[in-house]
């Protein structure tokens, strides 16, 4: 019998007709181990998680094993490491319609509490992994650890960053996008790393995507990092298209052309992340941006730059400010997410409030001699008037310790933000804190030379590096502590972490402080 068959000689098939599909009972044993992808979860409540994992025997292959079967898939979730405790289970079907992904929203836990899940599929037992309930939404715990985590280009490095994150055992993990790239082997910053063969064409249909995730998600340590603690995700460009802006990407692809791909790379997006039902794409667009509240210590605004942005002004690259930046038209999150945002300002009661998105916020100057003024248009930098809006409505609504968490840049910033960034005099009104990459852009170093030199003309920018980590963040109802955990290599196995810089920010004080 061929490998795509997922019931091994001696295994009789039985077969038949089901709501027009084809239906095949549980395997009593598998050809290949059909957890090869591991298990995650996700979007925790105070009462409910999402459990995930994604049925592939032969992850490699187009058909990665199965073809039409449905197969149906047992979870179990328990108070205890070891499942003697089960608290709930059920059985689902995994389908090729969403690749033999499972998505189980479990409902009724408990708050504030640590469980620990698995699946079944036929005599195949997934991993155990740990996820954890958020607290009640009227409590204020006495703190919350989780770290924040982005760019992590597979042929780039090694994951162990992720490794080291789960060591820590976080109660939360927040990946900020990139959790893939799309292009192929050929890319100019391709490491050739002999045990990290990667595919030579660029991602463009559904099929090629889910081979990409493939791909990344068979690495043992980012199961790790997903079996330790619960995930909130979003994406952001290369998880569809490099700079991509709403329906526009770098190749001028036209319009009808680029929105089936960017309907691939949302499903498969959707298929391989720990999100509930509501996140189902529906052709090109996705509901992604969201609330996700800690209690009261934290509120997460789980934002999408992407999806909805204007193009970027005069290019995407770094340039002098051009009048196409400073328009008012010029939108970053589109009318409605904005409206969404700045409404939730005005009903929060968090302590903090912490704004989970993808790309830079404060104003940067670039140029290493200060004149002109060179600024990154893919950036906020390239939507000026939709910064000031976002400024003026956490002032305005008196949004309280308002903290903006960031990743793409590849490269580690604490910033005080400021309506005016470029004026010292101009006051703090929030603090950024800018994770760099896992992996992607190689070892890097600590400072550069020109970053030195670029760094004089932009005093708010409190804190800057350039190598590889991620950064981990505590809470309590006085103080927020980020630290910038970086690698000291991931060109090879073995790299060190350590904790580069460490900053608090006070309750009602915006701004960080080195420690």
């Amino acid at each position: 019998m061929n490998r795509r068959s997922f019931l091994l000689s001696g295994s009789m098939a039985t077969s038949a007709i089901l709501l027009g599909r084809a239906w095949a009972s549980a395997p009593s044993s598998w050809s290949a181990y059909p957890f090869s992808l591991g298990v995650a979860s996700g979007e925790p409540d105070e009462s409910s998680v999402v459990l995930w994992t994604r049925l592939a025997p032969y992850p490699a292959e187009f058909a990665y094993g199965l073809t039409t079967e449905i197969v149906p898939v047992t979870w179990e979730i328990a108070h205890d490491e070891q499942m003697l405790q089960i608290v709930q289970h059920g059985t689902v079907q995994a389908t090729p319609e969403f690749a033999h992904s499972v998505h189980v929203e479990v409902q009724g836990l408990s708050p504030d509490r640590w469980y620990w899940y698995r699946f079944h599929a036929g005599d195949a037992t997934s991993p155990v992994a740990r996820t954890r309930t958020a607290p009640p939404l009227h409590a204020t715990p006495e703190k919350l650890r989780f770290t924040f985590v982005s760019c992590q280009k597979y042929e780039n490095g090694y994951y162990t960053g992720f490794d080291c994150m789960a060591q820590e055992s976080p109660d939360l993990i927040v990946h900020l996008g990139d959790y893939i790239y799309e292009k192929g082997f050929h890319a100019p910053d391709a490491l050739h790393l002999p045990d990290r063969p990667h595919p030579k064409d660029t991602c463009v249909t559904l099929d090629q995507y889910r081979l990409r995730y493939a791909l990344y998600k068979t690495d043992p340590q980012l199961q790790k990092a997903h079996h330790v603690a619960p995930w909130i995700v979003t994406p952001d460009d290369h998880e569809v298209s490099n700079n991509y802006a709403g329906d526009v990407d770098e190749y001028n692809t036209p319009r009808e052309k680029f929105l089936v791909q960017r309907a691939a790379a949302y499903k498969a997006y959707y298929e391989h992340m720990p999100l509930r039902r509501s996140a189902i794409p529906n052709g090109p667009s996705m509901q992604l941006y969201r609330t996700i509240p800690y209690g009261q210590l934290a509120n997460f605004y789980v934002l999408d730059t992407r999806q909805y942005r204007s193009d970027q002004p005069c290019d995407d690259r770094i340039k002098p400010v051009c009048e196409g930046a400073l328009a008012p038209t010029q939108t970053m999150m589109g009318s409605r997410q904005e409206q969404w945002l700045f409404q939730s300002f005005s009903r929060s009661t968090a302590q903090w409030n912490v704004l989970a998105q993808q790309i830079l916020m404060a104003e940067v100057n670039w140029n290493p001699t200060g004149h002109p003024i060179l600024e990154s248009m893919d950036k906020w930098d390239g939507y000026h008037a939709a910064r000031t809006r976002l400024y003026r409505n956490i002032i305005d609504r008196k949004l309280r310790n308002p903290i903006v968490i960031s990743g793409d840049i590849h490269l580690n910033f604490a910033n005080d933000l400021k309506m005016s960034s470029l004026e010292e005099s101009s006051p703090t009104l929030a603090t950024e804190f800018a994770g760099t990459s896992i992996t992607s852009g190689g070892n890097g170093t600590d400072v550069s030379d020109e970053a030195k030199k670029w760094r004089t003309f932009n005093p708010h920018v409190r804190f800057y590096n350039e190598q590889r980590g991620y950064v981990t963040c505590e809470l309590t109802n006085k103080m927020w502590r980020s630290d910038f955990r970086v690698l000291d290599f991931v060109d090879r196995h073995g790299g060190s972490i350590s904790t580069r810089a460490s900053f608090v920010v006070e309750d009602g004080k915006a701004g960080v402080q080195s420690i």
